[in-house]
């Protein structure tokens, strides 16, 4: 078999969506009604694989389980558990084998993470790993919010908000148990204002329906092709108070403890947060976007949440490429065939953590051929040996 025959034989991808939250914020029981609910529009319960962290007294509804196997059990809808105890990667790969030698039947992963994880783990596997990275496709990451505690967990766990501005979606559950509109209120806002992009679903309201929370990644299945104006969501960003930033009005900034203040700005974890696109009219030379990459992950690694967008290369300016970081590690970048939509310029999407928007903003004006007073240009960036990485020539 030739390298093209075995490449056209290689499965679709599986798209996996991880599933965070703090402690007792609801994911379980979020996850058991998407399992115990009817087939819906791209989400079948029966063909999901879902892998958990643990399995004790707080895990999926135990009269769904029948064990199979050690490490493996099988719910009575037919939906395939796989308990991690420390290894996603091996618990990946077996599920491809079992898939691959017939013995496992599932279109889907769902991951479920600990309260305390940190869900940038789960996306270096899928971005490092030369195996997974072909069999598994990110379809997003849903972060689950507790209504009642929720404004609580965040004034005191860094990681919480971490879950929450990395996310694609939201699901904020427990409103019915609220009796104050006004923290109901405030909290969804501060939500937002964590990340604008990501929708906020109430789950007591019956919005936290499969449909609504699958397919948030860069691949739309209904039209089988990458929708990156829905996975960038920059309009997001404008909506919810950002503002033009200083070079070209290429811009727009938004930073997690402005939208929400109304007597929140002391917030010192939102504080730190700050998401905010960039966008560029002219194609960049590869060489000179190389180079930006890295050093933006070299000097802000562990700051980058998530990194997305779409470049336009010198090299072949009629074909985009798609690029997704998370913090200092980078997915192998993905040629498109053509542009999507009418909107041929690079744009890209950062969600940071104690990061000055202004220092990568000016080194991306500064590759993509902007010139100010004071400041390198592109070629002192990109072909300066001095650079890390030692420029376009090393």
């Amino acid at each position: 078999m030739t390298g093209g025959d075995g490449a056209a034989a290689r499965p679709p991808p599986v798209p996996l969506s991880v599933v965070t939250g703090f402690l007792g914020a609801g994911k379980t029981t979020l996850l058991n009604g998407l399992l115990k609910a009817e087939p819906q529009a791209g989400f079948d319960p029966s063909r999901t694989a879902v892998i958990i962290n643990e399995f004790g007294d707080v895990g999926l509804d135990h009269l769904m389980v029948e064990h199979v196997d050690e490490g493996i059990v099988l719910l009575s809808t037919g939906c395939l558990c796989c308990t991690v105890r420390g290894d996603l990667v091996a618990a990946l790969e077996r599920l491809l084998r079992n898939l691959d030698n017939g013995r496992a039947a599932f279109s889907r992963v769902v991951v479920e993470t600990t309260g305390l994880a940190d869900p940038a783990p789960v996306l270096h596997v899928l971005m490092t790993h030369p195996y997974l990275a072909l069999r598994f496709r990110l379809d997003g990451i849903v972060a689950v919010v507790d209504a009642v505690g929720g404004a609580d967990t965040l004034d005191a766990h860094a990681e919480a908000v971490k879950q929450v501005a990395m996310a694609d979606r939201l699901v904020l559950t427990k409103t019915d148990l609220v009796t104050d509109a006004a923290a109901l209120a405030a909290l969804t806002a501060r939500l937002k204002a964590l990340n604008p992009a990501a929708p906020v679903l109430d789950a007591a309201g019956g919005e936290a329906v499969a449909p609504r929370l699958i397919d948030c990644g860069l691949y739309d299945p209904q039209a089988k092709t990458p929708d990156v104006s829905r996975w960038l969501a920059i309009e997001a960003y404008r909506e919810h108070g950002t503002h033009p930033g200083e070079r070209h009005g290429h811009g727009e900034r938004h930073h997690g403890h402005d939208a929400a203040a109304g007597g929140h700005g002391h917030h010192r974890h939102d504080a730190a947060i700050t998401s905010f696109a960039l966008t560029a009219d002219d194609a960049i030379p590869a060489g000179a976007f190389a180079t930006f990459m890295d050093l933006v992950r070299s000097l802000h690694g562990p700051g980058l949440l998530r990194v997305k967008g779409i470049v336009k290369l010198a090299e072949h300016p009629d074909r985009p490429v798609v690029v997704h970081a998370v913090q200092h590690l980078m997915h192998p970048p993905a040629v498109l065939a053509g542009w999507r939509d009418g909107d041929h310029r690079t744009r890209m999407v950062f969600i940071v953590r104690d990061v000055d928007e202004r220092a990568v903003a000016a080194l991306f004006h500064a590759i993509a051929g902007g010139t100010t007073v004071d400041a390198p240009d592109r070629t002192a960036i990109a072909d300066n040996p001095l650079v890390p990485f030692g420029g376009i020539d090393r």
